[in-house]
C-alpha cells in the first residue's frame, strides 16, 4: 500500500535554535508538521492543562455547541481554575469551551465531558481515542482537565504539537483560542460571565494567534502557543518551563528570521514527462508547501513514480485514480508525497487537507525521476 501525504517521511535533524528553560520543548511549523527545534520532546512529562485542547476540540466536533448543558454535581468537585458553575444551570456547551480555553476552567471540562461523552469516563475514552487517530503515540488522558489526580496521565511535547496542528486545522477552535475575552449570559443572573484569555502571549506578541496555558504543582508551567507572520505558521510546545513566554517569543522570532514557507510543487501540470501517455498529461492535486532556510532550497530534489501504462498509450473509460505519486527529498530524506491524476480524475480531492490524505493501493510502477518546482 503507497500512502499519499503532506506528512514527512523522515523527520530531519533540526537547526540549533535559540535554547530554552523547559525540560521538553518543540517547535513545529503547522502546514507540514515539519520539527524546526526540540529539546527532549519525546519525553513523557505531566501536561496540566494544556490537556484541555483535546477536550475541546472533541467537544466542537461533537456538533452540540448550540445545545444547553445541564450542569451536575460533579464538575463542582473539581479543584483549581474554576468558572463558577452551579449545580442545575444550563450554559451553552460553546460558552463551556470559551470558559475552558480562556479561563481554564477544571468545572467547564468536567462539564463538557459529561455533556459530550455521557459520562466523565465515556469522554476520556473518546479522548484517547482520538489521540490514537492524531498519531499520539506517548500520551495517555485520565481526565479532561489534567489536574494531578491520575498518576497515568501524561503526554510529550511532540504530541502535544500533534493535538495542536490538528485542532488548527478547525476554524471555531482557531477562533476560539485567539479569543482574548468572550462574555457568557448566565441562567438567573443579571450580569453575564466574562472570560479574559489567560494566555498573555496574545497581548505581548504581535504575530500570537493563539494557544492553551497550563500549570499543577507536579507538572510545573506549560504552554503551546501559535503564531503566524505572513504565510508561516508555528506551534511551540514547551513543558515544565519557568520562562514560557520569553521562550516562545524566542523560538518564534529565530524561526520567522530563518525559515521561509516555500512551495515546492505547484498544483497543476506535471512538466518533463516524455511518454506519450503522460506527456502534458500528470496533474498534481494540490501544491506541496514545506519551510527551508534559504541554504535549503536548492538541496531539494523530485521523484515520480506512475503505473506502466497501457502498451497502446491509451487510457480506457476508467483509467487509474491516482496514476502515481511525486516524492519530495531534501538532503536525500523524503518530506512528504502528493498523489498525481491524469488530467480532470481528481476533482473531488481538490479540497484535500493534511488531516484527510489519501490512500491507494498501487502495482506495476516504473519510475521516472525529473526535475521539477
Amino acid at each position: 500500500m503507497i500512502f499519499f501525504s503532506t506528512i514527512p517521511l523522515h523527520q530531519l535533524a533540526y537547526a540549533e535554535g535559540p535554547g530554552v528553560d523547559a525540560q521538553g520543548a518543540i517547535l513545529m511549523e503547522q502546514e507540514s508538521g515539519r520539527v524546526l527545534y526540540g529539546k527532549n520532546e519525546n519525553q513523557k512529562m505531566r501536561i496540566a492543562s494544556i490537556t484541555k485542547i483535546m477536550t475541546a476540540i472533541l467537544a466542537i466536533e461533537s456538533g452540540k455547541m448550540d445545545e444547553l448543558a445541564t450542569v451536575s454535581e460533579r464538575p463542582l468537585q473539581a479543584e483549581g481554575s474554576s468558572i463558577y458553575l452551579k449545580k442545575g444551570e444550563k450554559i451553552l456547551l460553546e460558552d463551556l469551551v470559551y470558559g475552558l480555553m480562556l479561563r481554564s476552567g477544571n468545572d467547564s471540562a468536567v462539564a463538557i465531558a459529561e455533556h459530550v461523552g455521557g459520562s466523565l469516563e465515556g469522554f476520556i475514552y473518546m479522548m484517547n481515542e482520538k489521540a490514537a487517530e492524531i498519531g499520539m503515540k506517548n500520551t495517555y488522558f485520565s481526565n479532561p482537565h489534567g489536574l494531578d489526580d491520575h498518576e497515568n496521565h501524561y503526554s510529550t511535547a511532540y504530541d502535544m504539537a500533534l493535538l495542536s496542528q490538528y485542532a488548527m486545522e478547525n476554524e471555531t477552535y482557531r477562533k476560539i483560542s485567539s479569543t482574548k475575552t468572550h462574555r457568557a449570559p448566565q441562567e438567573g443572573e443579571e450580569w453575564d460571565r466574562i472570560f479574559k484569555n489567560k494566555n498573555k502571549l496574545l497581548r505581548m506578541y504581535e504575530y500570537s494567534t493563539g494557544g492553551k496555558t497550563g500549570y499543577t504543582k507536579r507538572a510545573k508551567r506549560t504552554l503551546v502557543s501559535t503564531a503566524k507572520k505572513d504565510d508561516l505558521e508555528l506551534i511551540a510546545v514547551t513543558l515544565n518551563d519557568g520562562n514560557d513566554w520569553n521562550d516562545h517569543m524566542n523560538l518564534f522570532d529565530w524561526a520567522f528570521n530563518t525559515y521561509d514557507l516555500v512551495s515546492i510543487v505547484e498544483k497543476g501540470p506535471i512538466s518533463g514527462l516524455e511518454n506519450d501517455a503522460y506527456k502534458n498529461k500528470v496533474e498534481a492535486a494540490r501544491t506541496f508547501y514545506y519551510p527551508l532556510t534559504e541554504d535549503e532550497r536548492d538541496l531539494i530534489k523530485n521523484e515520480i513514480t506512475l503505473i506502466k501504462p497501457p502498451k497502446n498509450g491509451k487510457w480506457g473509460k476508467n483509467p487509474p485514480s491516482p496514476v502515481g505519486k511525486l516524492t519530495i527529498y531534501l538532503e536525500g530524506s523524503a518530506i512528504g508525497e502528493l498523489p498525481l491524476f491524469l488530467k480532470g480524475t481528481y476533482r473531488e480531492l481538490e479540497e484535500e487537507t493534511f488531516w484527510r490524505t489519501i490512500k491507494k493501493v498501487v502495482t506495476k510502477f516504473f519510475i521516472v525521476t525529473v526535475p521539477y518546482g
